[in-house]
């Protein structure tokens, strides 16, 4: 007798929505996922309530829609590009759908969305009490009042960044410090409103920072930045001061005491910063030190540099653009080659004094680099190179005349 054919078994009566699910977070490209969600409607809406990250343009009906189906997003990205932006955008509207249908969203980015205002903010931070991260740059319109209705409603919040959000004010700082303990990241570069006042206000609450951009604050100075580095000694990693004019040795003095797990520091066009306290962050920094960029500190020479580049071990990328007091004696210590150097990253264009025989050190000592700029660098040109037989590393781009893109690293 023929053994009988046993009945075709279906895959959705057998599995339930938890071992379903327990398959797809085994798939790993967003590709395989999509396609899960392509076997039927079942699948289709297991794959949907799963999914953590959405980026959209869409106006009011499409968000709700996507609400609605999309029911367990945390990262929602709506940022417009700054070439290719449409009208009119996200706006007030669309905040108060994401306010509504979004429930669980931790992460929310809107760079660039210009049309937004105060009123908008309000409702995010009226109903997004779980948001930990808002990315709301160039957003240009916000204020105070819609942001510091953020601070009052997400009191979880661990990441802001308002980049060219210029009627910010010391006042948003104040409402940060009283309502967001936990904040770790703060960027506001291009806030030209921000003092040491906020500065002070902003860590007597938020004691925890570990990454904070305030390039282009013009009105910041060594009494906040000091208050910064005493408070937030342990956490604080990155700190970007490009172009605060009134930032001077006060400020590096106090960094080096204070924050010797620094990782990263810019204080590009920090003109009243000198050699002496560039060499007390060279000695307390010299394990965590990655990434300097002091271009246009004009008082700065080969002693100071000479320290960094022999004490900062871990240095990954630096830039000394327009140092011009600075010449090849500043690589002569690297001759001794005891040295482990990591440098990936090295500009000094316009540095009239620096020489091919000072780039030829540096290279004797450093096989690690991938780029290097030496624009605008008289002495050091490709036939100078050529002719004085040097050989760079094999992935290393040189600028010579500024046709290669540079590395965001420095920015």
């Amino acid at each position: 007798m023929a053994d009988a054919v046993a009945p075709p078994v279906c895959i959705n009566d057998t599995l339930t929505d938890d071992e379903l699910r327990s398959i797809l977070s085994r798939l790993e490209s967003d590709k395989d996922k999509e396609v899960f969600g392509l076997v039927c409607k079942r699948w289709l809406h297991l794959q949907s309530t799963e999914r953590k990250k959405l980026s959209a343009r869409a106006g009011s009906h499409m968000l709700s829609r996507m609400a609605a189906r999309f029911t367990r997003v945390l990262e929602l990205d709506l940022s417009q590009s700054v070439s290719r932006s449409f009208y009119p955008g996200v706006t007030d509207s669309d905040l108060a759908v994401i306010a509504e249908g979004f429930k669980c969203l931790k992460v929310l980015k809107l760079q660039n969305c210009k049309a937004i205002t105060d009123r908008g903010l309000a409702l995010i931070g009226g109903g997004l009490p779980s948001l930990q991260s808002l990315d709301a740059s160039y957003c240009r319109k916000l204020t105070d009042k819609g942001l510091s209705a953020v601070a009052d409603g997400c009191h979880d919040l661990r990441s802001l960044h308002l980049a060219g959000c210029r009627f910010v004010t010391d006042g948003l700082l104040f409402s940060l410090s009283r309502n967001c303990k936990n904040l770790v990241e703060l960027g506001l570069q291009g806030c030209t409103n921000i003092s040491d006042s906020g500065l002070a206000d902003l860590v007597n609450g938020c004691q925890h920072i570990r990454f904070l951009d305030i390039n282009k604050c013009s009105n910041v100075g060594d009494v906040g930045i000091s208050k910064v580095a005493e408070v937030c000694s342990s956490s604080l990693k990155t700190l970007k001061l490009l172009d605060c004019y009134k930032v001077g040795d006060e400020s590096i003095f106090s960094v080096s005491k204070f924050c010797k797990n620094l990782e990263t520091l810019i204080i590009g066009g920090c003109r009243d910063i000198s050699d002496e306290s560039i060499k007390s962050l060279a000695a307390a920094c010299k394990n965590s030190l990655k990434n300097l960029r002091m271009d246009w500190c004009l008082n700065i020479s080969d002693s100071s540099l000479s320290c960094i580049l022999t004490q900062c071990k871990n240095l990954e990328a630096l830039d000394i653009g327009c140092c011009e007091e600075v010449t090849d004696a500043a690589f002569e210590d690297l001759r001794n080659g005891e040295i482990e150097f990591s440098l990936k990253v090295l500009k000094i264009s316009n540095c009239p004094k620096i020489t091919v025989s000072g780039i030829n050190m540096l290279l004797n000592q450093c096989n690690s680099l991938e780029y290097l700029d030496v624009r605008s660098c008289p002495h050091v040109t490709k036939a100078g190179c050529d002719e004085a037989g040097l050989v760079f590393p094999e992935y290393c781009k040189v600028n010579f005349t500024g046709s290669l893109s540079e590395p965001d690293v420095l920015v």
